[in-house]
C-alpha cells in the first residue's frame, strides 16, 4: 500500500460490471480518532460494497486510503486498488496498518489523499462517459493548507515545481470526483467543520455516530445517481437490509441537509398552480 511511484490506480470497466463507477473512501487513522478507525476498517467497511449493490449502484469499484500526518508518520499515506469484490476490498482492509500516531497541530494530511486521489487515478466512468467518481473521506481534524513539494517526491515520487495549495487540490479533485467529508460524531464537529465548509461547501456531513458512515456514504452515491429517489426510499432500503431503526434515523438526519439541495430530500415540492390570483376582499364598513 506504499503510493510512491504509483502512476495511477485504475477502475476499469469489464464484462462483469461493463459500467464501473469509481469509488474512493479514505479513512484517517491517526490517535485522535480513538477506536473509530479499527470500527470502520474491521467491523463496517467490508460490507461497503454490499450497502452500495443494496442502494441500487450496480457496478461500484472501491479503493480505500489510510490517511495519517505527512509530519510525523511513518505510513501517512496508504493506498489500496480499486476492487469490484467484497474479498478483495476486505483483504486490502486486513492489510491496512491502523497507526493510530498523527500530527500535534490540530492538523492531519488530508490534502495529500485529495491529491493522491486528483493526480494519480485513472476511471472508465471519467475516462469513457465523463462522469466523475466519488470520493469519502472521514476525519475530526483540518487539513494542512498545501501539498509540499519536499513530500510530494519523498512519499509519492511527484516531480512538482512548487508547493500546491489546498484550494487547488480540492480543484483537481473535483474535475473527476464528487468530494465529501464525514464529520464521525457531532462532538468533534467543533474541531474542523468550519474548515471544510469553506472548501466543501454543503459536501460536509455530520453524522451522529461512526457507525453510520458506510450506510452515509452509499446513500449519497444512490442519491447523487438517483438510484433512489429520495431519504423514504433510502430509509427503507435500509430498514429492508437490515439496518436498526435508530441507526436509520440517524442516517436520514445526516443526510437531509444535503438531500434538500438535490431536492431529495422527501420534502413535496410546492404546487404551481396556473389561476389568477383571486382580488383582495375589502374590509371596509
Amino acid at each position: 500500500m506504499d503510493p510512491h511511484g504509483v502512476k495511477a490506480r485504475e477502475s476499469r470497466d469489464s464484462a462483469a460490471h461493463p459500467n464501473s463507477l469509481g469509488i474512493v473512501f479514505a479513512l484517517d487513522v491517526t490517535g485522535s480518532m480513538g477506536k473509530i478507525p479499527d470500527l470502520l476498517a474491521r467491523e463496517r467497511l467490508p460490507s461497503f460494497m454490499k450497502t452500495l449493490l443494496g442502494c441500487g449502484i450496480a457496478d461500484p469499484s472501491v479503493l480505500f486510503l489510510a490517511v495519517g500526518d505527512a509530519v510525523s508518520d511513518r505510513a501517512p499515506l496508504q493506498v489500496g486498488q480499486f476492487e469490484a469484490s467484497e474479498r478483495e476490498i476486505d483483504q486490502w482492509l486486513t492489510w491496512t496498518f491502523l497507526e493510530g500516531a498523527g500530527g500535534t497541530f490540530g492538523k492531519e494530511s488530508y490534502e495529500l489523499a485529495m491529491y493522491f486521489a486528483a493526480r494519480h487515478t485513472d476511471m472508465d466512468n471519467f475516462r469513457k462517459r465523463g462522469k466523475r467518481g466519488y470520493y469519502f473521506m472521514t476525519g475530526d481534524e483540518e487539513a494542512y493548507p498545501l501539498v509540499s513539494r519536499r513530500q510530494a517526491q519523498q512519499l509519492l515520487g511527484d516531480d512538482v515545481a512548487a508547493d500546491v495549495p489546498i484550494a487547488q487540490v480540492v480543484d483537481e479533485l473535483q474535475r473527476t470526483f464528487e468530494p465529501f467529508f464525514l464529520i464521525p460524531d457531532l462532538a468533534r464537529r467543533k474541531h474542523c467543520e468550519a474548515f471544510w465548509r469553506k472548501l466543501l461547501g454543503d459536501r460536509v456531513i455530520c453524522m451522529e455516530d461512526p457507525t453510520d458512515s458506510v450506510d452515509v456514504a452509499a446513500g449519497l452515491v444512490a442519491l447523487c445517481e438517483g438510484a433512489l429517489p429520495d431519504l423514504d426510499a433510502l430509509a427503507r432500503k435500509l430498514t429492508d437490509g437490515g439496518t436498526p431503526r435508530p441507526r436509520v434515523g440517524a442516517v436520514v438526519r445526516a443526510l437531509t441537509p444535503f438531500a434538500a439541495t438535490l431536492q431529495r430530500d422527501g420534502t413535496p415540492a410546492p404546487r404551481l398552480v396556473d389561476a389568477p390570483i383571486p382580488p383582495a376582499h375589502s374590509t371596509g364598513r
